[in-house]
């Protein structure tokens, strides 16, 4: 049992990066109606882009400042890419070319890093910040869960309660009528592509120590972060957050049990598969009648 528990507290700074990568996901989706699969390789680039700075001699904080920087950048490009080619595009359309952008930043990635050589990534935040049950949790656990949480109630707030946050529903339901009535739509949308550049990048750059330190490793948390904007239908922030940090507490859960714990990682295909599922069941209870 201590052995679940600690494994589990293991995990949650893997599910605060989850929740945070799923709730911009959502985010994006709501707003500019493109389901996002570039948003952990974005994140990816500015985070080694933290360790090229840092190679070069710059001091680490000021590092961090740049790396993020390089990632809200990057996120501001495909954006601009989005909005000046696809932005009349269908959603299915939208994925696929985001798609093909992972595809092509993970193999710029890989070039420009040397492969999947790992790379050795700082830890912005040691030490430990409280005991649970006998359990260490640590300083990045609690901050990539409580970036999540900050995140998701200020996307929340953001949409429902401020005159910009209409004007960007608008101008996900509506672009051509929002942009007849002024709303400044190219604006609007490089601006939400840029912040969840911003965001995903310091979460990576949290997370990076723990994971498998090359750019595709770390590029491919997209799966659990687009399973747990399924788990909100691409439309709650709540249950996005929720799901994230599920599916990071559950797969570290997982690596304490033998038997399954090599299989962990396929974790999210299978939420991703039980959500389509259940989104499902009402054709095929209609089929069966």
């Amino acid at each position: 049992m201590n052995a679940l528990l600690t494994s589990a507290v293991a995990g949650l700074t893997a599910a605060g990066a989850y929740a945070l990568l799923g709730v911009c996901a959502v985010f994006t989706y709501r707003l500019v109606a493109v389901v996002n699969f570039t948003g952990a390789a974005i994140g990816t680039a500015g985070t080694f882009s933290m360790i090229g700075f840092i190679s070069l001699g710059v001091p680490l904080w000021p590092a961090v400042v740049l790396g993020i920087l390089v990632g809200t950048l990057a996120g501001a490009l495909i954006g601009l890419v989005m909005t000046q080619w696809f932005s009349e595009a269908t959603a299915t359309t939208k994925a696929a070319v985001t798609a093909a952008l992972l595809v092509g930043l993970v193999a710029l990635g890989l070039r420009l890093t040397g492969g999947q050589s790992p790379q050795e990534f700082p830890t912005l935040f040691p030490g430990s910040a409280f005991r649970l049950a006998g359990v260490e949790v640590t300083v990045a656990s609690v901050l990539t869960v409580v970036l999540a949480l900050v995140f998701t109630l200020l996307a929340d707030a953001f949409l429902n309660r401020t005159r910009t946050g209409l004007h960007l529903r608008a101008l996900s339901e509506r672009p051509m009528a929002a942009e007849l009535l002024g709303v400044r739509v190219r604006i609007l949308a490089l601006l939400v592509w840029a912040v969840t550049g911003a965001f995903t990048t310091f979460a990576l750059m949290i997370i990076a120590p723990q994971r498998s330190p090359d750019f595709m490793s770390l590029s491919l948390l997209v799966v659990p972060a687009l399973a747990a904007a399924l788990v909100g239908a691409f439309r709650s922030f709540p249950l996005a957050l929720a799901g994230g940090l599920t599916i990071g507490i559950v797969e570290g859960m997982s690596s304490a049990i033998d038997g399954i714990s090599q299989y962990r990682g396929i974790l999210p295909f299978f939420v991703i598969l039980a959500v389509l599922l259940w989104s499902q069941r009402g054709a095929r209870w209609d089929e069966a009648r």
